[in-house]
């Protein structure tokens, strides 16, 4: 059996491992340092080797797709089997539809513009909505908490059929707003900013109220600077969710140009026509907003994450 490159690799760093511990001091935590961090090299790079792959496989010709792994060598990369045509057919090559030519471009457009649009409106609702369970005294609180719970714990799936019809009956389908409406006060968000809330001092309300401020305005001015960590992982989860779905968009949109980038990608990938080498271009490019989402709220994301985690 031939040894592969994996395995040279795996061989190398336990000899390694073998003579730091062989000739190191007893007292010496080097050979330790050493295992710590080839086991993290080795995750990382098993983590990072499919984006690696999507990667190479998006610049590849049609023709060697399935040759090379990962890229062909040097001297097949410069007779033209790295290319960017796949890119090309993607964005210069329209869809024919019942309503026209209609670009890559238009699609990734209208998934920015739902994406944003979603995580605006269930941002104010949610938080809203949190403030008030964590702050507010009202009847009926106890009975609409477990409620939402107990939605919460229904499958997505079993209220496909009742909010179609929901929305045909409100004229809301083949609409944006069929798919912001339905989930822009959703429990999962409300239970959030309300374990985010709750922690603020009453005292900072009631001084907020004697100041003359308005419940919106201390929920405004006073509440959501505090919640800001929570909100920027709110937002990021709210805007994945969004530019990820492709149940929604492919059930309650019809027209072709309002169509999503899931959607959209996913066509190229059927019985008659399968362009991997184009549909991973389109994947690559869709991977682009959400990053860049992520490393501008990246420290809000990981301080909304653990907050609440120590306490004192």
């Amino acid at each position: 059996m031939a040894i592969s490159p994996l395995h040279i690799t795996l061989i190398l760093a336990l000899l390694v491992f073998i003579v730091l511990k062989i000739l190191a001091p007893a007292n010496n935590s080097l050979p330790s340092t050493y295992l710590r961090w080839a086991i993290l090299s080795g995750v990382c790079a098993l983590v990072l080797t499919p984006f690696a792959w999507l990667i190479c496989a998006a610049f590849k010709h049609p023709s060697v797709f399935n040759d090379y792994t990962f890229l062909p060598p040097l001297g097949k990369m410069l007779e033209g089997e790295v290319t960017l045509g796949n890119f090309g057919r993607l964005l210069t090559n329209p869809k024919q539809t019942i309503s026209g030519e209609i670009y890559f471009v238009q699609y990734l457009f209208n998934s920015i513009f739902l994406a944003c649009a979603t995580t605006i409106v269930q941002l104010l609702f949610c938080s809203m909505g949190g403030y008030a369970l964590a702050k507010l005294d009202f009847a009926g609180k106890k009975a609409l908490m477990f409620f939402m719970l107990g939605t919460m714990m229904l499958p997505g799936m079993i209220l496909l059929a009742p909010l179609y019809e929901m929305l045909v009956r409100i004229d809301l389908i083949d609409t944006y707003w069929g798919l912001i409406i339905p989930g822009s006060a959703n429990a999962f968000g409300m239970f959030l900013f309300r374990q985010a809330t709750i922690g603020i001092p009453n005292d900072l309300i009631e001084a907020g109220r004697m100041d003359g401020c308005s419940e919106f305005k201390i929920y405004w001015s006073l509440i959501m600077p505090l919640v800001r960590p929570m909100s920027g992982a709110f937002c990021l989860i709210c805007f994945l969710g969004s530019w990820n779905n492709f149940l929604g968009p492919q059930i309650f949109i019809q027209s072709p140009e309002k169509l999503t980038v899931p959607v959209i990608l996913s066509q190229y990938l059927d019985v008659y026509k399968q362009e991997y080498g184009v549909f991973l271009a389109g994947t690559l490019i869709a991977i682009i907003p959400p990053a860049i989402l992520f490393f501008t709220l990246q420290k809000e994301f990981i301080a909304g994450l653990t907050s609440g985690a120590v306490k004192g």
